[in-house]
């Protein structure tokens, strides 16, 4: 993301840095505090069956990719998904600014998504995303920020989200999208975040809301490399191609990287910047030409279906 910088216990949970492929089944992992694994993934979240009254859980499939520019260095995106309770999962996207005073970008994202995944079992937490991200915040010590949105399903279908910036989540039911997140921004192209500087975003400074989620519903949960690319229609199209959650994500986030580096493709980015403003100078637009084309960037998909336990 380059913008400019603005200012427990667990079981079975992993949390992604790279962009390696990688297919897991059933998460069944022992605790882990920094676990580096792949990017590239599908993974089940699981919880015990109600014979009464049918319980629900999240599937997962993942699929990150670098900014072109970051690749050695597996971008600045992290995020995690775990099985607690009927399925966690989180998004943090550092912001690249930092860099131009000699700091790694991706640090901050990292440790605040590796205490994030310790942490959703905590007791004060109460599957609470917002004071879940209130303790991951307060722990991470790493210099930088990073925009974060964190979702947590209940057993009985309720999905509850706590978001700071323009990390996104979007509900699809039937082929049509039910709801979405909205971005938080000061102005264009800096958003809400929660940083290392004394002066910053809070949690309490997160957009909450919940969704009652059903059997066959899917989310589609990412940085704004996906949705800077991404239309909403496209997305609805793309999930409904695909049965399998790990072939869904990769596909989004292949489309969103060929959107990304494609300069006459008019993505939801350049049709906001030129909303907001920004623009060709005034002698290109006396010629016709107008300012078109994908963001580069860190791209992270996460698709979650709702599946019954």
């Amino acid at each position: 993301m380059a913008v400019p910088i603005s200012r427990a216990a667990i079981s079975d949970s992993h949390v992604f840095f790279n962009s390696l492929s990688h297919t897991a089944g059933l998460l069944s992992i022992p605790k882990k505090r920094r676990l580096m694994v792949s990017a590239s993934a599908s993974v089940s979240a699981t919880s015990e069956v109600n014979p009464l009254r049918p319980e629900v859980s999240f599937c997962f499939g993942t699929h990150l990719i670098p900014h072109p520019n970051k690749v050695d260095r597996g971008g600045e995106d992290a995020f995690f998904v775990s099985s607690y309770n009927g399925g966690v999962v989180a998004v943090a996207d550092g912001v690249s600014g930092w860099a131009e005073r000699d700091v790694d970008p991706s640090l901050f994202p990292k440790e605040l998504m590796a205490y994030a995944s310790d942490l959703v079992g905590d007791e004060e937490v109460n599957h609470d995303p917002q004071i879940l991200l209130k303790k991951a915040h307060n722990a991470t010590t790493s210099k930088g920020s990073a925009t974060v949105i964190v979702a947590m399903l209940q057993k009985n279908g309720v999905l509850k989200i706590a978001n700071v910036g323009d990390c996104g989540l979007k509900v699809i039911r039937k082929g049509k999208l039910i709801f979405c997140t909205l971005p938080q921004e000061h102005y264009f192209d800096c958003p809400y975040q929660l940083s290392s500087e004394v002066i910053t975003q809070t949690y309490l400074d997160a957009t909450v809301s919940s969704v009652k989620l059903l059997e066959g519903d899917t989310i589609v949960m990412g940085s704004d490399g996906l949705f800077d690319n991404v239309f909403d229609h496209e997305i609805v199209s793309t999930i409904t191609q695909y049965s399998d959650v790990a072939e869904a994500a990769k596909a989004l986030a292949d489309l969103a990287s060929n959107h990304s580096k494609d300069s006459n493709f008019e993505s939801p980015y350049s049709l906001e910047a030129r909303t907001k403003g920004s623009d060709v100078p005034l002698w290109k637009k006396v010629i016709g030409m107008k300012l078109t084309g994908g963001k580069p960037d860190d791209i992270t998909v996460i698709v979650g279906q709702v599946v019954s336990s």
